[in-house]
């Protein structure tokens, strides 16, 4: 390029010498022939107008050179400031083929690659954006200062508005775990992992605060609080299997000894063991398999063998099936009646789960001397419901009947051999139906226990179960009684 502007140069120099050349000639060839015997002075007029003519030529050519040159330049610069200002679509005109085209022509490409290279660095920043957004850990980048640089959804929808991009982290969160680590992270140039509790309310997190290459940390928060809460749950789990498998055992263990160490023991005495022995053992084997029960519904494998039934069945059906167990303990079973319709359940876990209320409710309804088995239809699916007329729950108990191992009345339970897996064995095998499950109570007017099936979306052909269920449809009773 410096060669050809020196060419054109040159050639503009000889352009001008070649235009003084001809002014001079016109001139004194006209001072010869018109202004023969002129002095001195008159030459050097002539000589003086005719370079200043020659000069304007010039400064007029040389202006116009300058122009094109300078609004080149002008363009150039102007590209360079769009450039400079973020405009990567900025581009210079290609159309001229002189001696700047190849400079231009360069600096359009580094453009181009520019705003390439720049496309592909927004492309990944907003892939690791979406990928942070999107994860189930709640991170923020800190810079060397303590200012927040960055927070993913997660972060923010735990602080909400207190975290904001270039607020200090000890304006944004308190929780001395956290401020530690990211402390030690920027300090001291290491990992460091910790436990937040006071991050928010109820909410466990374990921290991860990792030192970053240039300078800050990144830190990561993820949410331990249903593991934790597994944890509490399994080993109050184990402590309430040792507990109640340690009771009957200790009893069985104590009567065992007492016989082994009586030589001769009356009768009497030894039927009385025997038969502790045996409730103790009943009991036992009770728990076991109420485990093993639990154990099946609360597993991952857990399958339902769902079909249309008609819910008038599964009510009569209960209490067909347990009729001879309310019959021995005085309390009489009746039916409150059903909708003739269809719902999706499986018919054996609904067996289970009939019988587990009605043995929770024989338990408390001695009292009143009755129980009460029906069902509604509620919109899209069917409400059922075993009441008893007992005593009734205190509503401090209402919220937890359903967790395992708990009791409203502990020694009435252990008296009655119940395991306190019953209602926790019904609330799984619901809610595995896709129902819902719940208790009502008043004190002194005994307890309702209600769970819903969903309507089956195919009306099934009305097949009784049993002969007896099809009497019982045919003569449409109200209300029946057994026990």
């Amino acid at each position: 390029m410096t060669s050809k502007v020196f060419i054109k140069l040159l050639g503009l120099f000889f352009l001008l010498l070649a235009i003084h050349t001809v002014v001079m000639e016109f001139v004194f060839h006209r001072f010869v022939v018109h202004t023969a015997g002129v002095g001195l002075r008159a030459l050097g007029r002539e000589a003086f107008w005719s370079g200043l003519i020659a000069l304007g030529v010039a400064l007029l050519v040389a202006a116009w050179v300058s122009f094109r040159i300078s609004g080149r330049l002008h363009s150039v610069m102007d590209f360079a400031r769009r450039i400079a200002a973020g405009d990567l679509t900025a581009r210079l005109d290609r159309s001229r083929k002189d001696e700047l085209a190849p400079m231009e022509e360069a600096l359009n490409l580094t453009a181009e690659r520019l705003g390439k290279d720049f496309a592909e660095l927004e492309s990944g920043r907003y892939e690791l954006a979406v990928m942070l957004d999107s994860m189930q850990e709640a991170v923020v980048a800190i810079t060397a200062e303590g200012y927040v640089r960055w927070s993913n959804a997660v972060m923010q929808r735990i602080m909400g508005s207190q975290i904001r991009a270039g607020k200090p982290l000890v304006h944004s969160i308190r929780d001395p775990e956290v401020l530690g680590c990211v402390r030690k992270a920027l300090e001291r140039g290491e990992l460091c992992i910790g436990r937040a509790s006071l991050l928010a309310p109820g909410r466990i997190f374990e921290v991860n605060a990792a030192p970053l290459p240039s300078g800050g940390a990144l830190v990561v928060l993820h949410d331990v609080t249903s593991i934790e809460a597994t944890q509490t749950s399994h080993r109050e789990f184990v402590a309430n299997v040792s507990h109640e498998l340690r009771t009957p055992l200790t009893s069985i263990q104590g009567y065992v000894e007492t016989l082994i160490e009586d030589p001769h023991p009356s009768p009497e005495t030894t039927r009385e063991f025997l038969g502790v022995i045996l409730k103790n053992a009943t009991r036992m084997n009770r728990l076991t398999e109420d485990l093993l029960a639990l154990a099946s519904v609360e597993s991952p494998d857990y399958k339902l063998s769902l079909q249309p039934a008609r819910a008038r069945v599964l009510v009569d059906d209960a209490i067909e099936s347990l009729a001879g167990i309310v019959g021995d303990s005085g309390v009489k079973l009746q039916s409150a009646g059903a909708p003739d319709v269809h719902v999706m359940a499986d018919p054996d876990a609904m067996n289970q789960v009939f019988g587990n209320l009605i043995e929770n409710s024989i338990k408390y309804a001695k009292e009143g001397k009755r129980i009460r088995v029906g069902a509604r239809e509620l919109g899209s699916e069917v409400q059922f419901t075993v009441q008893d007329f007992g005593p009734g729950i205190p509503s401090e108990h209402i919220e937890r009947i359903f967790e395992r191992f708990y009791r409203v009345d502990k020694a009435r339970s252990r008296e009655s051999g119940g395991t306190g897996l019953g209602l926790a064995i019904v609330k799984h095998i619901v809610q595995a139906h896709g129902g819902r499950l719940w208790a009502e109570s008043e004190l002194g007017n005994g307890a309702s226990f209600h769970f819903t099936l969903p309507l089956a979306q195919v009306q099934a052909p009305s097949v009784s179960a049993t002969p007896a269920a099809d009497a019982r449809q045919a003569a449409e009773k109200p209300a029946e009684t057994v026990g």
